[in-house]
């Protein structure tokens, strides 16, 4: 019974319905010559009767023949098995095809269908014709054949196809099974899984004042599949990358278990999993040093790497809408930048937003995205599951250690020089010669300064300009300023005249001193004729104008007076900018 039913399962439909017709054919001839008596012309009749009728058992048998009746009746044997009148034919295993091609014509025309080339079917198809009428074969088989052939092997054997024409990759990515992992049975902050992207629009290069596509180096959340850190640079490295965690470990205010990352050289650096190497610098290993577990992705396996999926949509949801967008690829470049595409080319605006500019809008898109539902857990958005953590109270100047950028610069005159900006402390005042400095793009308002050995000096802030005339056209916070860089100077140079009478003669300090004061009271009577009040009494300031404190940038000072002076006219003419309709349109 069990041989039966596995034949039947394994029967083709129509064929069973050949064989149930002919049963039911045999059980009418058989019905009829009962009733006749004479056997032999009953026969001959019944089989007029069949072959002139319009019946369903004509549609599914058509005609027959009274020696087709009596072989069924015979394979029968009494039984009532419908199995036993199937048709005969003969099917193809699955590693089988029946085809007129022979093994040499095989032979040519898979050598060229497997080409890792890709060569087309019907050029495939082409050239081994071509070469079978050059061995001088007379006979050539058709097109469809070979098309009919070349459709079964890759049916049949598509691994084979795809590894012969596209490699390896695409034999992992189209047809090895891949394991399905539930992201369900994680919590917030169990696993970090880092990569770097490069950015399929321009930015404003801080270093050089150009256009360039940098990096984004992010670290997401599995559970949760928010964008919890990540930073940009100019191409992918080690500092790139400990920014990066340092920004997602303080905005989860917790350090992650594991950090699932790409298999990368910079990735892969002794500063992360390692003890060694940067010990000359007062490095050591970062993760180890904060007891995070590292696992490798396979290597060009986009598959193992969940934050693959989601720079797809960022590039989708985001990069496309930005003006400076140059594409990936040459593929999927935009009009605007191929060969006589005028139109294009004059609707299209060429802005290109600063790192500072970018890094505030990947933001407000962060906001957006984090609003939409959350694969892993039903019901909830990804904001309300990043929500639900336990944090840890971070200490974030252990990070800033560790993670900061940092870049080798000389001490000048202001201090440290970076990204056209002076950084200055009073530490530095005197000093000359190589330091190191960490920074963190996301805040320019200080670095931190370190020795060539990794000592640290001192936390700069970054010079602010002095109005050029303070006491005229200036506010009060000008004048203040103005009067605090003035004593600090004062300060300074009385610091290095105390520390050189050490080094004098009684009567080289009194000669110092006497030049010193007479220096001192000159620009004590400068500094009071500056600040000395108008002939009404009264400080000009500004223009009667309330004054504003000093502001990053734009954005900054945009948010200010929209909370404290709406009516004021610079809020109109920023509206009209290209900064303000991609920040806030």
């Amino acid at each position: 019974m069990n041989s039966l039913s596995n034949q039947i399962q394994f029967t083709p439909e129509k064929c069973k319905q050949i064989a149930l017709a002919r049963l039911d054919l045999i059980h009418k001839w058989q019905e009829f010559r009962r009733k006749a008596v004479n056997k032999l012309q009953a026969d001959y009749d019944f089989v007029k009767l069949h072959n002139t009728s319009n019946s369903h058992l004509f549609e599914i048998l058509g005609k027959i023949s009274r020696g087709s009746l009596h072989r069924w009746h015979t394979i029968l044997n009494g039984t009532e098995d419908y199995t036993k009148l199937l048709p005969q034919y003969k099917y193809s295993k699955a590693d089988e095809y029946r085809t007129v091609l022979t093994d040499v014509e095989i032979k040519i025309f898979m050598s060229l269908l497997l080409h890792p080339n890709r060569i087309s079917i019907g050029k495939a198809t082409a050239l081994t014709k071509y070469k079978l009428k050059e061995q001088g074969q007379s006979f050539i088989p058709a097109d469809i054949t070979f098309r009919r052939y070349a459709k079964w092997f890759k049916d049949n054997n598509y691994d084979k196809w795809v590894l012969a024409r596209d490699g390896e990759k695409a034999l992992s990515d189209k047809v090895e099974p891949y394991i399905k992992r539930d992201a369900s049975l994680l919590d917030v902050g169990d696993i970090l899984v880092a990569d770097g992207h490069k950015l399929a629009f321009q930015v404003i290069n801080p270093f050089t004042g150009k256009p360039c596509r940098a990096t984004l180096v992010g670290f997401l959340d599995w559970k949760s599949t928010a964008l919890v850190g990540y930073e940009i640079m100019l191409e992918e490295n080690i500092q790139c990358i400990a920014s990066a965690l340092r920004n997602a470990i303080i905005n989860l205010d917790m350090i992650p278990k594991i950090v699932y990352q790409d298999n990368g050289r910079a990735f892969r650096a002794k500063y992360f999993t390692d003890d060694k190497g940067f010990g000359e610098l007062g490095f050591y290993g970062l993760y180890a040093k904060l007891g995070i577990e590292t696992v490798f992705a396979r290597p060009y396996n986009a598959r193992s790497k969940v934050i693959e999926r989601f720079f797809k949509e960022f590039q989708e949801g985001f990069e496309k809408l930005m003006p400076s967008y140059v594409g990936s690829s040459i593929i999927n470049k935009p009009a605007y930048l191929k060969r006589n595409e005028n139109f294009h080319k004059n609707l299209h605006q060429d802005y290109i937003p600063t790192i500072e500019e970018t890094i505030k809008m990947i933001d407000m898109w962060l906001k957006f995205k984090n609003s939409q539902p959350c694969t892993n857990a039903p019901n909830m958005t990804i904001a309300e599951v990043l929500e639900n953590r336990n944090k840890q109270n971070i200490d974030i100047s252990l990070l800033d250690d560790l993670m900061l950028a940092t870049e080798v610069k000389t001490i000048q005159r202001n201090g440290v020089r970076f990204l056209n900006c002076d950084y200055f402390d009073e530490r530095l005042y005197g000093l000359r010669g190589k330091v190191l400095i960490k920074y963190n793009l996301f805040d320019l308002t200080s670095v931190k300064v370190f020795t060539p050995k990794g000592e640290y000096l001192c936390t700069a802030e970054r010079v602010t300009e002095t109005h050029p005339m303070a006491k005229i056209l200036g506010t009060v916070e000008d004048l203040e300023d103005y009067k605090q860089k003035i004593q600090k100077q004062q300060k300074l140079k009385r610091k290095t005249i105390n520390s050189v009478k050490k080094l004098l003669t009684n009567d080289e300090i009194k000669l110092i001193e006497a030049r010193s004061n007479q220096e001192e009271m000159e620009n004590s009577n400068n500094f009071q004729k500056e600040f000395k009040p108008h002939s009404n009494g009264v400080q000009k300031i500004n223009n009667g104008e309330k004054s504003l404190p000093i502001f990053k940038n734009n954005s900054e000072k945009y948010e200010y007076l929209i909370k404290n002076d709406p009516d004021n006219p610079w809020i109109s003419e920023f509206k009209k900018t290209k900064e303000y309709e991609l920040l806030y349109a």
